[in-house]
């Protein structure tokens, strides 16, 4: 308990004053979410899911130069200056790099209960009214435009393709967001992912209809 309340504190300092859409209150909601999805989850390590859940973002690859391992040294940094145990180091090491979506033809497969709680959690945080926010700070943050019915979007059949991706943010939501509640699971996460889902629905076909300002 110590170690996860010294983790929150950290990352909540480190995280405090981002704007991407990757902040403090991401990574929070993503905990506690983790928390949640865990309670039905009893065979489930519920320090190693919630340590993988607070250090998920520590060092995300879309802010560091694409480097897909920066998250699990930084997270190995930091759990070794607090004398965690190696076991659990490599647990949550391995969370951090299963956790993110890599393109629409590419599997994301976990190799452990707390990996698919956290990265349930993770990706129920990109989609609902949060996700539909966060897409578009993202974006801004990017500078990318909202919508340019030109640029077609891409099914990435490679994880080098996806980081390399520029496109507009409405694209993104046929990229990746529309077909997340497709990829949970576990029960819980995917009937929260139902009413999100159907919202961001509602909300693209508003956007569109708004687009040339005729509706």
């Amino acid at each position: 308990m110590e170690l996860l309340t010294a983790t929150a504190h950290f990352i909540e300092q480190q995280f405090a004053d981002e704007g991407s859409g990757h902040d403090w209150a991401h990574i929070r909601r993503v905990w506690l979410m983790a928390r949640r999805l865990a309670l039905a989850a009893p065979e489930a390590d519920r320090e190693v899911t919630e340590l993988g859940a607070l250090l998920h973002d520590i060092a995300d690859w879309k802010f560091h130069g694409g480097d897909y391992e920066a998250g699990p040294r930084a997270a190995r940094a930091w759990l070794c200056s607090q004398h965690a145990p190696e076991p659990l180091i490599a647990r949550v090491e391995t969370i951090i790099r299963e956790v993110s979506f890599k393109g629409l033809g590419v599997e994301t497969p976990v190799s452990s209960i707390e990996a698919a709680l956290v990265q349930d959690a993770d990706r129920l945080d990109a989609i609902g009214a949060i996700g539909i926010a966060r897409a578009f700070a993202y974006g801004g943050h990017k500078g990318r435009p909202l919508h340019d019915p030109a640029i077609a979007p891409v099914a990435h059949d490679s994880f080098a393709s996806y980081q390399q991706n520029t496109a507009p943010t409405l694209n993104h939501f046929y990229e990746k967001l529309l077909h997340l509640k497709d990829r949970l699971h576990t029960d819980v996460a995917r009937q929260v992912a139902q009413e999100r889902h159907a919202y961001m629905e509602g909300y693209m076909a508003r956007f569109l209809a708004e687009w040339d300002g005729v509706d």
